[in-house]
């Protein structure tokens, strides 16, 4: 399977939309904490992965108010503004958590994902991944906010040698960590037979893209490739908590 560097096919003129979706996490093979947290969503409109900041401690306090903020969204017509809300809307309760309970800062890097009228509409901060597939073509939606990704940027580091690097785990954006949280958004026309795999970079730091290209392409269900990228770290060494949402994009019946 290869993983190109051009862009995915464009797609042809919109259908009528069904999306089904599935959410896994995992403690990982090293940590006794799961600091991650999965946002899933039966009606198939929002989703959401958050990575809680380990090594500051309070992880998983930001990662579960990142998912109950954002699970309080309800404005699903103008889904970029909505999402940037809600994390907004985390960031300030973070903010204060840290503040009345005498703690340093702490947060979490996230992902989220809304449907809106064939339209994936995503906002990120930190680390956590978007990526599409279609027609067996993986493609990775979003950009880390991290040192190493920086130095790429600035053609100090090829992005081959990054997942090695020594600051590989160092982000430069999170929710939480400042009165103000810097988002990134994109949005993306979706079609039948897409798939869509948010993740945090537990999976990442385990699996590079060829690895998952190969994985979705092979997948039948949501649940199942949820279980099956999971499990592929683990075999691993899964370092780091690890956390994984697919979703399959279908024409309606």
């Amino acid at each position: 399977m290869t993983v190109p560097t051009t862009k995915i096919p464009h797609p042809p003129p919109r259908a009528v939309l069904h999306v089904t979706g599935a959410g896994l996490t995992h403690a990982g093979c090293v940590r006794s904490d799961n600091e991650d947290a999965v946002l899933t969503d039966p009606s198939g409109v929002l989703w959401a992965v958050a990575d809680g900041m380990g090594g500051y401690g309070h992880g998983d306090v930001a990662s579960d108010i990142i998912t109950r903020t954002l699970s309080e969204v309800t404005d699903t017509m103008m889904a970029t503004p909505a999402l940037r809300s809600g994390l907004e809307a985390a960031n300030a309760e973070i903010q204060a958590n840290a503040k009345s309970n005498g703690v340093p800062p702490f947060g979490a890097t996230v992902v989220a994902l809304m449907f809106q009228n064939g339209l994936a509409n995503i906002v990120w901060a930190g680390d956590c991944r978007a990526y599409l597939m279609r027609q067996r073509c993986l493609r990775l939606l979003t950009r880390d906010h991290t040192v190493v990704q920086g130095m790429v940027d600035q053609g100090l580091l090829r992005g081959e040698d990054s997942a090695r690097h020594p600051d590989a785990h160092i982000v430069t954006r999170a929710v939480g960590y400042e009165p103000e949280v810097e988002l990134d958004a994109l949005s993306v026309p979706v079609v039948p037979g897409d798939i869509l795999v948010l993740c945090s970079d537990g999976l990442t730091a385990c699996l590079g893209d060829h690895d998952i290209a190969d994985l979705v392409s092979a997948a039948n269900n949501p649940e199942a490739l949820c279980v099956d990228l999971i499990r592929s770290c683990l075999e691993r060494g899964a370092p780091d908590n690890v956390s994984v949402i697919s979703v399959f994009v279908q024409e309606a019946r």
